[in-house]
This record gives C-alpha cells, structure tokens and sequence, in this order.
C-alpha cells in the first residue's frame, strides 16, 4: 500500500532453521532487491523467570526490551545492508521508539554483539542464516522483546503495529528514493 512496486511476504513454517533456507531460498531465487527478516526478541534461556499466568508456567524478562536491527558483513551488500538499517532504523527512533541495548552487555555470553550504529541500535551478527546467505540486501529487524510483559502487551496493539510498520516502510521508502 505504500507504492512499492512489488512485495512479497514469507511466511515458513517447520523447524526453525530448514524455515529460514526456505525465505533464503524463496529471496534469492525470486531476485529480492532486499530483504527484511521481521522477528520477536528474547532473550538467553538463563536470563529468564518463571512466573504463574492463568493456571500456567510462564516465562519472562522484564529486564531488557525494544527493537534491534542486524546485518551481516558476511552479505555480500553489507555497506547497503547497514544503510538500509541505519534508515529503518531512524524512523523507529522518529515513532518514539528505543532499541535494545542488551546486546553489547557481557551478561548476554554469546549473544552479544558489535554495535555498529550506537545513534539507531544496529549490530553486526555474521552468523544469522537470512543475513549472511541472501544475494541481495538483508536486515533482520527484532520489532520488540515478547519475553518483556509490558512490551509484549504494547506490541499487541494496533498503535505499535502502526508504528514499526510506517517506520519499516518510510526508511524503505527512502532506500529505494536513494538507489
């Protein structure tokens, strides 16, 4: 709806990482331009609390939330790549939104990653499947922590979804104005 010439959304299903050579697959294989990886953050298993929601175990973490955006230096369009996140980026910042910033923390052992962009919360993390193996630009946006039960409530509403999705289509708009 917002003039792109053409779109196509993926959705895979199975097991976690055959679904994510499927979307590799399925972007190289139709020529993508770019590529966004849209996902829900978490955080490491050992970071995590129980708590008791309607009768059931639960996890959580309210310690960390926001979005985060990555690239891959292993992309063959790494410098693109990190403009296009740089640009998605801005405009979440411009809704009033916050990126996490968890990721540079040693806490976070082997999840932790190199802040690229300190302005707009883009990291480098080479070893994520539709990062490193798509032929054309790619990010990976987390949208936001739902292990985080504050953030999980807002991303539920429609005021959130609006929000990272005219942030994610004006900083796409504006790569494409760009190139």
């Amino acid at each position: 709806s917002e003039g792109f010439a053409a779109t196509r959304l993926l959705v895979t299903d199975g097991k976690a990482r055959p679904s994510l050579f499927k979307r590799v697959s399925a972007a190289n294989d139709g020529r993508a331009d770019l590529f966004l990886s849209v996902h829900h953050d978490s955080v490491p298993d050992r970071l995590l609390e129980t708590w008791e929601f309607d009768g059931a175990k639960s996890y959580f973490s309210d310690r960390f939330s926001g979005h985060s955006l990555f690239v891959s230096r292993q992309n063959p369009h790494f410098a693109t790549s990190l403009m296009l996140a740089r640009m998605i980026g801005r405009q979440l910042k411009e809704q009033g939104l916050h990126y996490a910033s968890q990721y540079t923390l040693p806490v976070m052992g082997r999840y932790r990653r190199q802040l690229l962009d300190k302005e707009v919360g883009v990291y480098r993390y080479d070893g994520l499947v539709v990062l490193s193996r798509t032929r054309s630009a790619a990010v990976l946006l987390e949208a936001g922590s739902i292990i985080n039960r504050d953030e999980e409530m807002e991303m539920n509403s429609p005021e959130r979804h609006e929000a990272i999705a005219g942030a994610v289509a004006a900083g796409i708009g504006e790569f494409c104005a760009r190139r």
